[in-house]
């Protein structure tokens, strides 16, 4: 067994829940206000179903957040949610590898694969990546988590990051990649959820296949309790 508790993970250059760290850097509202790179509400989806199997298969998270205060507003409470105890690293610098308490975070797992992500790409995903690679980390840089001001400038920065030897994946590929196989069920059934709830038509696919030809019943998902102005419900 790994570590965390799960079926020991086969590695020959491929990522397990034992052998790295995610870090997810700046996801804030005034960071998210300039991306146009990607949709921002699917990038919003794609954090929180990462940071959900980050959670699943007990993979070391590290949240890092810059100028929360003076410019960049709190994380994303969506994030936050899935992380409610950690307080994230509070920088002034741009790049996250120039900060001692950031770094040390990351030594302190003992892990030298960086699964990292963040807005924007150009700056706070280039410049900790290429630096942590300059230290002998290995940073895998995962796409479809990261965001600029467009497309160009995303794709720009993917290919320096590229250049240096970063390698890019994309979400559910990393999510699979730690699953591996379909026989432990002690993830599985927490993997499709979060398909089903974060993978678009893949978890429609899912839904489809598990109520129509397996016989299953249909997922319920909690009932939306509306907000009340607590000042007029008491009036």
């Amino acid at each position: 067994m790994a570590q965390n508790g799960l079926a020991k993970r086969s590695e020959k250059g491929l990522l397990t829940p034992d052998n790295c760290v995610v870090t997810l850097i700046d996801h804030q509202p005034q960071m998210l206000f300039g991306v146009t790179s990607i949709d921002r509400q699917t990038l919003i989806n794609n954090v929180v179903g990462f940071s959900k199997a980050a959670r699943l298969f007990g993979v070391p998270t590290i949240l890092s957040t810059v100028e929360t205060k003076q410019f960049s507003g709190n994380i994303w409470p969506q994030l936050k949610a899935q992380f409610p105890e950690q307080t994230p690293i509070e920088r002034t610098s741009m790049n996250s590898w120039d900060d001692p308490n950031f770094v040390a975070a990351v030594k302190k797992t003992g892990r030298k694969k960086i699964v990292l992500a963040g807005l924007w790409t150009e700056v706070c995903v280039a410049f900790p990546s290429i630096q942590a690679i300059a230290d002998g980390y290995e940073v895998y840089v995962v796409e479809d988590l990261c965001g600029d001001l467009d497309l160009r400038i995303h794709e720009a920065a993917m290919r320096r990051v590229e250049q240096a030897g970063a390698k890019p994946v994309t979400w559910i590929q990393v999510m699979l990649e730690w699953q591996r196989d379909w026989a432990w069920t002690e993830t599985y059934p927490a993997v499709m959820d979060i398909v089903k709830n974060h993978a678009g038509a893949y978890g429609m696919g899912v839904e489809y296949a598990y109520t129509m030809v397996h016989g299953a019943g249909p997922s319920a998902f909690p009932y939306w309790e509306m907000p009340v102005n607590a000042e007029l419900a008491h009036k």
